[in-house]
């Protein structure tokens, strides 16, 4: 069965890639989504065997490479964590792949747009399956790899291009830390399989080596190289430029992408090798650190942007934060929690996002939108639970992830957590506007669209709102129906020993103890941010742009992404070119060609040159020249003779 889970989508990427023209538009569209599917319902399967029915296996398939003492075996590892991946990418992709039937009904390049989806499904599949780190890499690489090509499938769009290398530089980035940390890995501990590196974490612990004029240690390296890898791949502040830029590749793209597959990946990967990081404070602390500065960070930036699938990518941004200092803070079934309910209000706000884009022929700018909830009123419906759920509002599923994350960081004693809990808090608030503030600019008011347009406005056909709906579901029911296995009493059996914390405190039986007015600080923020935003969108329309007047500085802090482009631009891209320049022009041009090649061909050409001159036809100069040429010999045997 897990075979049939991984590798069907690779055979449905083929078939579609390669034999799209044969199949037809529908019918590379029906067999990669039908393969999906289909992995998607066992993925369920697997779900309800290995999560709750305890039956935890590994299933090697064949021996990959075998060098010296580096044995790698493709093998596929199906604990709690995995099938809890399962679900989440193959029931994301699954839904995407069917709303793409119907968002690129009118492109020309269908089948390999379709081939681009299931190869990047089964890319993450071979990642959150992998039983090792090489296993793992080759999914790790796979994603980018998938990534760039969604990015920009548009790739007569120049922005479309960009975006595609930008994404694709900067994760390379990330990943040269992480194979980093695999090579320290299989140099310390002596093979790269998860089981056997688990083991002799203890030993590995205390472990130092010297490095220039300090002591450092081991393990703390290796971990906090593992997480610069998952920094890329996640976006967290730093390397998260490329996440917005993202937003050039086709919505579906935006949702599979950003929702619930690529930028986990790093969620999953420190969760996987939990049993590594709880041996280091250190990079227990950096992981909470960066996550916590993110999710503030993120949130700031999505309060002021304006167009409507840019500020859902900085709200990922922001999510992907939390996830990540409840990593730090030992919190691991917090984090994944928040992962997978995440996964379905995202998708869910992305969708929606792309059926107003279509309903608005393309338009993106929420400032030439409003009073769609009356030509829209289901994708209208299906968003505002979507903003339910991530504002946290109870009974929804971020309610109950969310909420625990911050529970957890106020009741851990480690070194960054209250620093954590408190811009957890904060982007707490500041989520709730600025995701109730897109609600009102392209929902409610007076449409500030042209009125052509705005007439011509209609909802999504079935294929396409189908997928909404079902996501809805999960937006709604995900968080208190696995509320009791991720995080609540039964926990500890759910996760069956997947998840490493050490110590003497349970992190999440102590969040279950926090005071009451801790639980519901981040439901009062949200109250707040809503309420906020009413008063902004609502009531009195003109106040935003008072403020970004008479704060303008600020304002335009924010709308410029706290000039993180600009900055890259100014220390990294700009001295690059130019040092590139200087050995292009100075050193290869001047030096090695001019001194060289070119210069021998020079030298040779300038002889040749000047030679011809002495051909000039009158036989008086050849003679002239034939005379010289006689004293000249003559001279020297003379001169010769003379002096022996």
């Amino acid at each position: 069965m897990i075979q049939a889970i991984v590798f069907l989508p690779l055979f449905a990427a083929i078939l579609a890639g390669f034999f799209g023209r044969q199949l037809g538009n529908r019918g590379a569209q029906m067999v990669t989504t039908l393969a999906v599917t289909t992995g998607a319902v066992l993925s369920w399967i697997v779900f309800f065997d290995v999560a709750l029915g305890h039956n935890a296996y590994k299933v090697t398939l064949a021996e990959w490479m075998s060098s010296g003492t580096l044995d790698v075996y493709w093998a596929l590892r199906v604990d709690t964590l995995t099938a809890v991946m399962l679900v989440v990418v193959n029931s994301v992709s699954a839904l995407v792949h069917w709303y793409s039937i119907g968002y690129m009904s009118h492109d020309p390049h269908r089948p390999r747009f379709m081939a681009y989806l299931s190869l990047f499904t089964f890319a993450m599949l071979m990642l959150v399956t992998a039983d090792n780190l090489v296993q793992m890499f080759f999914g790790w690489e796979g994603v980018g790899l998938a990534s760039y090509l969604l990015i920009g499938f548009w790739f007569k769009k120049p922005s479309a291009n960009a975006a595609a290398v930008k994404a694709f530089v900067v994760n390379r980035v990330g990943d040269f830390g992480y194979s980093l940390g695999i090579f320290a890995i299989f140099l310390v501990f002596g093979t790269v399989g998860f089981d056997e590196v688990f083991a002799k974490a203890p030993e590995i612990a205390s472990q130092t080596f010297n490095f220039l004029w300090f002591e450092a240690d081991v393990m703390t390296t290796i971990c906090l190289l593992l997480f610069v890898g998952a920094m890329g791949k996640s976006a967290q502040l730093g390397l998260h430029t490329w996440l917005p830029d993202a937003m050039e590749g086709p919505t579906p793209v935006s949702a599979l992408i950003h929702a619930a597959t690529m930028v986990t990946a790093g969620v999953f990967m420190v969760a996987r090798c939990s049993p590594l990081f709880e041996q280091s404070q250190t990079a227990l602390t950096v992981v909470t650190v960066v996550g916590a500065s993110t999710a503030f960070f993120a949130a700031t930036i999505g309060l002021v942007q304006n167009d409507i699938k840019r500020v859902i990518a900085y709200s990922t941004c922001s999510q992907l934060g939390y996830m990540f200092f409840a990593l730090g803070v030992s919190a691991y079934s917090a984090g994944i929690f928040h992962l997978f309910t995440h996964a379905f209000f995202k998708a869910l706000l992305f969708l929606g996002a792309g059926s107003v884009i279509h309903a608005m022929h393309d338009e993106q700018d929420m400032r030439n939108m409003g009073g769609l909830w009356k030509k829209i009123p289901w994708t209208f419906a299906v968003m505002v639970i979507g903003t339910l759920a991530i504002t946290g509002v109870p009974i929804l599923s971020g309610y109950y992830s969310k909420d625990m994350i911050i529970e957890a960081a106020y009741a851990s004693h480690a070194p960054a957590a209250r620093y954590a809990f408190t811009m957890g808090v904060i982007a707490a608030f500041f989520t709730a506007f600025y995701s109730w503030r897109l609600i009102f600019l392209t929902f409610f008011g007076k449409t500030r669209s042209d009125q052509k347009t705005f007439d011509a406005a209609h909802e999504s056909p079935p294929v396409m709102l189908i997928p909404l709906l079902a996501l809805a579901v999960g937006a709604v029911f995900a968080g208190m129906t696995f509320y009791p296995y991720f995080v609540g009493d039964y926990r500890a059996e759910f996760w069956n020993g997947t998840l490493t914390m050490l110590g003497d405190i349970d992190i999440i039986e102590e969040a279950h103890h926090v005071p009451t007015l801790i639980m519901k600080l981040p439901v009062i923020m949200g109250g707040v941010g809503l309420a906020l935003a009413v008063l902004f969108y609502l009531l009195i329309p003109s106040l935003p742009k008072t403020l970004a007047g008479a704060f303008k500085p600020v304002y335009l802090f924010h709308l410029n992404k706290w000039y993180w482009d600009e900055l890259y631009d100014a220390i990294i891209v700009k001295p690059s070119l130019w040092l590139g320049r200087l050995f292009w022009k100075g050193g290869d041009g001047r030096i090695i060609d001019g001194l060289g090649p070119d210069g021998i061909a020079a030298t040779v050409l300038n002889t040749a040159r000047k030679s011809r001159t002495l051909q000039t036809g009158y036989l008086f100069h050849y003679a002239f020249a034939m005379l010289i040429a006689v004293v000249s010999i003559g001279t020297f045997f003379a001169l010769g003779a003379v002096t022996g």
